[in-house]
C-alpha cells in the first residue's frame, strides 16, 4: 500500500491532477436505515464529482463511483487517486478500475490526508441530512441529489476557491485557460 503522496497543505493547481474519495455509512437520526455513501472530489476545485449511495459499502459501489467520476471528467487517468485505507480501495476491483492511475492512502489512524473529502461528508450530514427525518433509501438518495447538485457545488462557497462555489471557480478556472491561450496565440 503507498503511502499519501501529496501534500495536503498545497492545493493542486489545475483540476483532475488529484480525487478524494471516502465511504461512510450515513446513519441517520430518527431512521432506522444506514446507507454507505461514496464520494469523489476533485481536490482543486473541491466539487463533488460522482457519488454513490448504496444499502452496504462493499467495492463494488466504490468501482461504480469511480466509473461516473471518470465518465463525468472524460479523463481516463487522474495523475493521483487518493483516498482511506478501507478495504474497498485496496480490492482487486478497485485496483482494476482506477488501473494507471497513481495511489495514494492516508496513513494509518491519520484522518488529515484526507480532510477536504471528510470534511464534506460531516458537512452533508450536519448542514442537511441530519435536519429530516429519512423514510427510505429513496428519500435519502433524493436529499444527497439535492445537498450536491442543488447546493454543494453550485451555490456553497468556499474560502480555498476564493469564496465561490466549485462550480464557479471550475468556470473561472477555464475561462483564465481561454484568455490565456488568446494572449499567447496573438
Amino acid at each position: 500500500m503507498k503511502p499519501c503522496i501529496y501534500n495536503v497543505f498545497t492545493a493542486p493547481t489545475f483540476e483532475n491532477l488529484v480525487k478524494l474519495s471516502i465511504s461512510s455509512y450515513l446513519n441517520v437520526k430518527g431512521c432506522t436505515i444506514s446507507e454507505g455513501f461514496t464520494s469523489v472530489m476533485d481536490l482543486y476545485s473541491r466539487k463533488i464529482i460522482s457519488w454513490v449511495l448504496s444499502e452496504t459499502l462493499e467495492a463494488s459501489h466504490v468501482v461504480e463511483c469511480v466509473e461516473k467520476a471518470k465518465h463525468v471528467r472524460n479523463v481516463e487517468k487522474p495523475l493521483i487517486f487518493h483516498c482511506d485505507r478501507g478495504c474497498q480501495y485496496v480490492s482487486e476491483a478497485f485496483q482494476k478500475a482506477t488501473k494507471g492511475m497513481i495511489h495514494s492512502y492516508s496513513k494509518k489512524a491519520y484522518p488529515w490526508d484526507n480532510a477536504c473529502i471528510e470534511s464534506f461528508h460531516a458537512l452533508l450530514k450536519r448542514e442537511w441530512i441530519n435536519r429530516f427525518k429519512i423514510f427510505n433509501y429513496a428519500h435519502a438518495h433524493k436529499l444527497i441529489f439535492e445537498y450536491i447538485e442543488t447546493f454543494y457545488n453550485t451555490v456553497r462557497i468556499h474560502s480555498h476557491c476564493g469564496y465561490l462555489s466549485p462550480n464557479e471557480y471550475e468556470e473561472q478556472y477555464l475561462k483564465n485557460i481561454e484568455e490565456n491561450a488568446v494572449k499567447i496565440a496573438s
